[in-house]
């Protein structure tokens, strides 16, 4: 019997922030594995594909100074539910980030029903550091299409996709006109 004990941190990372990275550093602190669950939410109308978004994810792993915490991580792309994924991946812990008071409330039910489909995983929140209390995906990619600079809030290497994929969006709306 093994006694790894493995973390999944699941999202959509569209696209991943500095927020996710200081996560995803702190959460190896508390499990040996750490698996990054990228969701495949159409749903929420993702800038980048799944497979994108992947890569994204094991770029910014793989520019972790740490080469220990990059053994640690990988990166995997789900479509079922986050519970049936944590137990896929033989996770005891559930790994989320929490910004604000707001993400709480919506947290703390999600939280309540993974407890319910399975009281053997548990999920466990780790606060946002206050210097990434308030980045959001959402607000990322709404600055960039709006021609803002997003490089305070993501690696460099994510600005620059975010920036080319904006701009070909924003040429293809141009050529409809």
């Amino acid at each position: 019997m093994s006694t790894e004990r493995i973390g999944v941190y699941p999202g959509t990372f569209d696209p991943i922030t500095n927020g996710h990275i200081d996560i995803i550093l702190r959460a190896t602190k508390i499990v040996d594995r750490l698996v990054v669950g990228v969701a495949r939410n159409i749903g929420k109308g993702p800038l980048f594909s799944t497979d994108e978004r992947v890569e994204m994810v094991q770029e910014e792993i793989a520019h972790l100074a740490d080469e220990a915490t990059r053994r640690r991580v990988e990166v995997k792309a789900y479509d079922i539910l986050t519970m049936h994924f944590a137990v896929q991946e033989a996770a005891s812990v559930i790994v989320r980030g929490l910004r604000a008071v707001s993400d709480f409330e919506y947290e703390f039910q999600m939280a309540g029903m993974n407890n319910r489909l399975n009281p053997n995983v548990e999920t466990v929140f780790l606060m946002a550091n206050d210097k990434y209390q308030f980045i959001a995906s959402r607000f990322v990619k709404e600055i960039a299409q709006l021609g803002g600079d997003v490089t305070p809030f993501v690696s460099a290497r994510v600005a620059q996709k975010i920036i080319r994929r904006v701009e070909r969006e924003n040429g293809r709306k141009a050529a409809k006109r």
